[in-house]
């Protein structure tokens, strides 16, 4: 068995099948058990750590398309691995693992295979950390047909995925009106990715299924109020926000998918999982996430809801006698390029840190770094202390109202707790 030989040029789904149908197709008890020492659980946050550089390195992609992608590249190692170690249900169905195939193998060769599809400006780059990945495999049968069985599963997703909407030509241009969205300065830059919520997700039946309800209107109540709350502590020359409150919201205002993923390479860490308990974590927690940005660009193309930059310069257009426009007004932090219903940066953490405690238990442990303060950290037990310091932030930064920050934690929630009652299950002998 040590002579089959696997190549790309010669592989694809054809040959991964070929090379899989040379061994038995259907793993025992003992071998669906758990995994053996010998499989190495830090492949998958190794893969984790490639597919975020690579993606935040693809200049072709704008950075809210960081989930999407990586949502792909964990459901096909979490594919992967619980096909040859079954202790949970698979996200989708795949042909047969061969039984004693190291998952470790698997594991890299299906993240390798998504990335290289998605990504190929880093041929180079990826192909190395595969070698890397590879050599703490002993070769033999066992490395050859995970690295086709990993293979497999990916290209099974890649197929699965090719007409989901992703790139579709969508124009994204509102008619100005008062309370809806318009380019916002310095930039002026039109909205990122509008295709983003057209795209199937991955795990809900439809955007619609966690659809927010409709943000305020201009004159109620709840908008005076969450409009009088931003302009306060939201300028970037408050007086009102406490040199705290400063540090809280800058903590929250990078990169949110490095700071998810690294945080999720600590837990893998801390807590000591195996292969196949890693692969679930990160699956569970980014494909939800994946699916949470969804429903959240489905809601902002939807509402087209004015930034709190526009609403308060061009207050004396929205027909409340409450709101006092202030043309001057600057927010603490740029307003993204994109509307204000739903908040991404709250669907991202409470769909994270919501699924996070699905998979690990209410008590998180959950240390958080920012590469917006380097250097600094924030260290939580509770998702539900994290998801009120993100709702805070965002107003606090001046780019969210209230309104927006807390329907996306509760779409990401509610999306969260939904996924886990739906995938990631242990399997049947195992429940």
């Amino acid at each position: 068995m040590d002579t089959i030989r696997y190549g790309r040029s010669t592989g694809g789904r054809a040959a991964a099948v070929a090379v899989l149908t040379l061994l038995p197709l259907a793993a025992g008890p003992a071998a669906a058990a758990s995994p053996s020492p010998s499989e190495m659980a830090s492949v998958v946050s190794d893969w984790n750590a490639v597919a975020v550089t690579t993606l935040i390195g693809d200049t072709g992609k704008a950075p809210v398309e960081t989930f999407l992608y990586l949502g792909f590249v964990h459901a096909a190692i979490y594919d992967a691995v619980v096909g040859i170690h079954p202790r949970y249900q698979p996200y989708r169905p795949h042909h047969p693992a061969p039984p004693h195939a190291s998952a470790t193998a698997a594991a890299a060769a299906a993240a390798h295979t998504i990335l290289e599809t998605y990504s190929p400006y880093a041929q180079a780059a990826l192909d190395t950390a595969l070698a890397a990945s590879l050599a703490r495999v002993p070769d033999g049968a066992a490395k050859t047909a995970g690295i086709a069985y990993g293979e497999l599963v990916a290209r099974d997703l890649v197929e699965l995925r090719a007409h989901d909407g992703r790139n579709a030509p969508v124009q994204y241009t509102p008619a100005p009106a008062p309370g809806v969205w318009r380019p916002t300065p310095p930039a002026y830059a039109p909205m990122a990715a509008p295709w983003l919520g057209g795209v199937t997700p991955l795990l809900a039946r439809s955007a619609a299924q966690f659809a927010p309800p409709a943000p305020p209107s201009l004159t109620s109540r709840r908008y005076t109020r969450d409009f009088i709350e931003v302009k306060l502590l939201g300028s970037i020359d408050s007086t009102v926000r406490t040199t705290a409150q400063t540090d809280l919201a800058r903590f929250f205002s990078g990169n949110a998918a490095v700071q998810v993923n690294v945080a999720l390479r600590d837990q893998a860490a801390v807590r000591g999982l195996d292969i196949a308990d890693a692969a679930r974590m990160f699956a569970a927690v980014v494909m939800t996430t994946a699916d949470a940005l969804i429903v959240t660009w489905q809601s902002k193309l939807e509402h087209a809801y004015w930034r709190p930059i526009t609403a308060i310069q061009l207050a004396d257009t929205d027909g409340n006698p409450d709101t006092a426009a202030d043309p001057a007004w600057t927010p603490l932090l740029v307003t993204p390029n994109y509307p204000d219903y739903v908040s991404g940066y709250n669907a991202v953490i409470a769909a994270s840190s919501r699924a996070l405690e699905n998979v690990v238990g209410r008590r998180l442990n959950l240390t958080l770094g920012s590469t917006a303060v380097p250097g600094a950290t924030r260290h939580y037990e509770s998702g539900t202390a994290l998801r009120a310091d993100v709702v805070n932030a965002r107003i606090w930064l001046g780019i969210h109202f209230r309104t927006a920050d807390t329907a996306a934690r509760t779409l990401g929630v509610d999306l969260a707790d939904w996924s886990s009652r739906h995938y990631f299950r242990p399997a049947a002998r195992h429940g």
